[in-house]
């Protein structure tokens, strides 16, 4: 840790040397005495909208940054995923949907400056708030302080990512105008100023002394006492139910002088499984808005787009107990999940009107979407039954069950297996007594389905059977909490499970590789090898795989997949992971499929994981439209 920060102080003094030759003209700046940003000398407000390249193909950027710059924002603000680039300690993905660089350059070309947040840690509603699951590799790491370990993961990291972002400052001939440290400590309890002077440190060393280091908290005494730091420009954010004058003047007590900023102001609200489907109204968004421009603040809309938590990358919320964010993104924002114009974006660019003048010109239309129609799936088989192909390394042996962190696999699913211990002739109770499971369990015995516990809401169910019997956990991580103290959010079976008064042992724990087995073309290519054997088969419950093909019409339009009757899963097209489904639950009906993802002239294929049970039909629905509440209404 010292020679880290040894090495910082160091070759700070390099910095005042190089800044300058650099510099040319450009310059942003704030400007104490006259209360507002100076950009090439001259004042300057910005009006600006979230956007997240992590939840957008990148086939659809161009199009969602033109959308915005039509409304007359002259700025996107854009979380940078720690996780999404550093999957795996020590390997960095900056290619296809994770070009950073390509989206900051498209932002660019269409006249956009970017306010950056790259963390480390974002929260976002994403999965564990952006921070890697490996960090999880140690038991006792106090994320998000000066802790030895955590502070050198970040560290290394930040030594990657800066140095990409110096060249797109805007005083280096970019569009980066300022940079967020961190994001919305002062809510998390460590309150740790060494950890934010290390950050502070670690961003001056690696983009310089002249650039505009900012927080964002919550609009609260507290969350603005232990989120800012002498030297970082403190922000606050506020949604539509705030007193603008109340919010505005903590600010000013933390900040006597400078620039009024809203970092994230509300346009919409997220969805977690199992509640209404958020909605902000227009009006609301459209009055607080115009009052703060009037005031002569800085707005960052949050969100001006939302997208989609394609594949595992959902975050979760643990207050009172585990809710888990939908698949969807979509926010309630200006534009939708797919990138349409709304008529809050209509609102919004009325607003704006008021204040700058906005580019002339139409507003790009909503991409075309295309109802594909029915498609009916058949069962390719149990999970169970298909562990060569799913676990194509096989078990790890172990006496008491391990997490997915252990094991290294850090999401979707695990399967871990072990035998009855004796005869279950009356249903006994299976149980988490520490309410081990995360996050959810389905639990089969014989390949015959039993039920399930889930996380904080069912840690005991019955089961019967014999001596020897095969008991199958498969365990769901259903998304890291993204927000809070609970961050060091552990999966798969964190405990014993206890079988009346028997504990539970020796384990086979499968490590369960379906991303992968899908991405190389399984079921589909398997299948054409082998038919598939006589549909009678038992009732189709429990963890199951079906597959499909839609066939091509020669369009690749988007469209929304809709489960109807089905229960709770997973779906891929053409081996990409869209999400998880779980209409029973709600709100979230549809999922979103980007058209280019479908192909004009090969069939496309779809995978379903199925985890509890398939309707008969066994009939999937491509739609023209989203649904994502439960009663039809679509906005």
């Amino acid at each position: 840790m010292a020679a880290v920060l040894l090495f910082v102080a160091v070759n700070l003094a390099c910095l005042f040397i190089s800044a300058d030759l650099a510099r040319g003209q450009r310059s942003f700046s704030i400007d104490y005495k006259n209360n507002c940003f100076l950009k090439d000398g001259k004042p300057f407000q910005y009006i600006s909208g979230s956007v997240h390249y992590s939840r957008i193909p990148q086939y659809y950027w161009k199009d969602r940054l033109m959308k915005m710059y039509m409304t007359g924002l002259n700025a996107v603000q854009v979380y940078v995923p720690w996780n999404f680039h550093e999957t795996v300690q020590g390997v960095y993905n900056f290619t296809g949907d994770r070009d950073l660089e390509r989206f900051l350059d498209l932002a660019n070309q269409t006249g956009l400056l970017v306010i950056l947040r790259p963390g480390p840690y974002i929260c976002a509603e994403w999965e564990m708030g952006g921070l890697p699951a490996w960090l999880l590799q140690k038991p006792n790491i106090i994320l998000r302080s000066a802790d030895t370990d955590y502070l050198m993961a970040v560290s290394n990291w930040l030594a990657v990512l800066l140095p990409k972002i110096k060249p797109w400052l805007y005083i280096n001939g970019g569009n980066i105008i300022s940079v967020q440290v961190e994001n919305e400590y002062g809510s998390y309890y460590a309150c740790d100023y060494n950890y934010m002077r290390h950050l502070r440190a670690l961003f001056r060393y690696f983009l310089g002394e002249d650039l505009v280091l900012f927080t964002t908290d919550g609009n609260t005494d507290k969350e603005m006492t232990c989120g800012t730091l002498e030297g970082l420009y403190a922000t606050i954010d506020f949604g539509t139910d705030t007193n603008i004058t109340e919010a505005f003047s903590r600010q000013r007590r933390f900040e006597p002088q400078g620039p009024l900023v809203n970092s994230e102001f509300y346009t919409g609200w997220l969805d977690h499984w199992g509640d209404q489907h958020a909605v902000v109204d227009v009006q609301k968004v459209s009055r607080v808005l115009g009052e703060m421009l009037t005031m002569g603040a800085n707005v960052n809309m949050y969100m001006f787009e939302g997208g989609t938590n394609f594949g595992y990358w959902n975050g979760a919320d643990h207050d009172t107990r585990f809710r888990s964010v939908v698949t969807s993104y979509d926010y309630d924002a200006p534009l939708s999940e797919a990138g349409d114009p709304t008529e809050k974006l209509l609102a919004i660019r009325d607003v704006i009107k008021q204040f700058r003048d906005i580019p002339s010109g139409p507003m790009p239309p909503a991409t075309p979407k295309f109802a594909y129609g029915f498609v009916s799936l058949r069962k390719v088989g149990n999970i169970s039954g298909l562990l060569n192909t799913l676990s194509p390394l096989g078990p790890v042996e172990s006496q008491y069950p391990m997490t997915f962190e252990e094991l290294k696999q850090y999401y979707g699913y695990m399967l871990y297996r072990t035998t009855l211990p004796r005869d279950l002739s009356e249903p006994t109770p299976l149980l988490s007594p520490l309410n081990g499971v995360h996050d959810r369990a389905y639990v089969s015995i014989n390949g015959v389905f039993q039920g399930l516990l889930e996380r904080d809401t069912k840690l005991v169910m019955n089961v019967t059977g014999q001596q020897g019997d095969t008991v199958d956990v498969l365990v769901e991580n259903m998304g890291r909490v993204n927000f809070g103290s609970k961050i060091n959010d552990y999966k798969g079976l964190l405990s014993n499970l206890i079988l009346g008064k028997d504990v539970l042992t020796d384990w086979k724990i499968y490590p369960l590789d379906i991303d992968g087995a899908i991405a190389g073309g399984w079921p589909h290519t398997e299948i054409q090898k082998s038919p598939p054997a006589t549909q009678k088969e038992p009732s189709s419950t429990g963890p199951t795989f079906y597959m499909g093909t839609l066939q091509p019409n020669g369009l690749t339009w988007d469209t929304f997949l809709k489960l109807n009757e089905w229960t709770k899963g997973q779906v891929w097209i053409n081996g990409v992971n869209l999400g998880r489904y779980w209409p029973a639950r709600g709100p979230q009906q549809t999922l979103y499929i980007p058209g280019p993802l479908l192909s004009t002239t090969l069939p496309n294929n779809i995978t379903v994981l199925e985890l509890e049970g398939a309707p008969a039909h066994l009939r999937v629905l491509f739609m023209d439209r989203p649904q994502l509440s439960i009663t039809a209404q679509h906005h």
